[in-house]
């Protein structure tokens, strides 16, 4: 049974978002970034991820078409797979990335043994995944990995409601680190870095690491 915010992504809402957040090169993509946080993405991978071997194997949960991955490639990981929850994002991926495995599917039911990855990773996923629902979401993420946990979201300490794009219910901050060390107290954090916005210094998000 899907979520009412997996029934949400699935409409043409999700295929909007698709289209708006494709980035018609890597130079593009580095540019938003760097305008938003100061920082392109790959650098704010770093923060945390420096020093980690790139023959790792990384599952994103929540891909959209890729461009996070690509982004790992280009940071020289070799062994890439993502999952999304919209066929057109994973067609529309298909057509985006060389040499990286999509599938569509659900991050509440990913098809993987456990520990079959080494790191798996969301990239502004939690954010819309509704509070009642972390526990299970955060299971199947820490279940697939044998051990790390990478995540990129919005941040605050207490877990508040945002409205997006007039809709209520699909979008909330949180302390997403804090919280999978609630659902598995395994779980300890490696490192976390906030990153602020660079029109909103007092509003980050948060890069994090974490370990089994």
């Amino acid at each position: 049974m899907q979520t009412e915010q997996e029934k949400f992504w699935s409409t043409e809402f999700g295929k909007e978002y698709s289209d708006r957040n494709s980035w018609q090169s890597d130079q593009e993509w580095d540019e938003f970034y760097i305008n938003t946080w100061g920082k392109s993405k790959i650098e704010i991978n770093q923060l945390v991820m420096k020093g980690l071997p790139k023959d790792i194997k990384i599952l994103e949960v929540g891909c959209n078409i890729g461009q996070q991955l690509r982004g790992f490639q280009r940071m020289g990981f070799t062994n890439l797979y993502g999952i999304e929850l919209q066929q057109y994002a994973v067609e529309k991926g298909k057509e985006n990335t060389v040499s990286i495995n999509l599938i569509q599917g659900s991050g509440f039911d990913l098809p993987f043994k456990d520990g079959y990855f080494d790191l798996v990773c969301t990239n502004g996923v939690l954010i819309h995944i509704s509070p009642a629902d972390h526990k299970a979401f955060m299971r199947e993420v820490i279940r697939c990995s044998s051990k790390y946990i990478l995540g990129w979201e919005y941040y605050s300490d207490t877990v508040t409601d945002i409205i997006y794009r007039g809709n209520k219910g699909f979008l909330w901050k949180a302390d997403f680190s804090g919280i999978y060390q609630q659902v598995d107290s395994s779980i300890s954090k490696v490192k976390g870095v906030k990153v602020p916005y660079v029109n909103e210094p007092t509003n980050s998000d948060e890069i994090f690491l974490l370990t089994k």
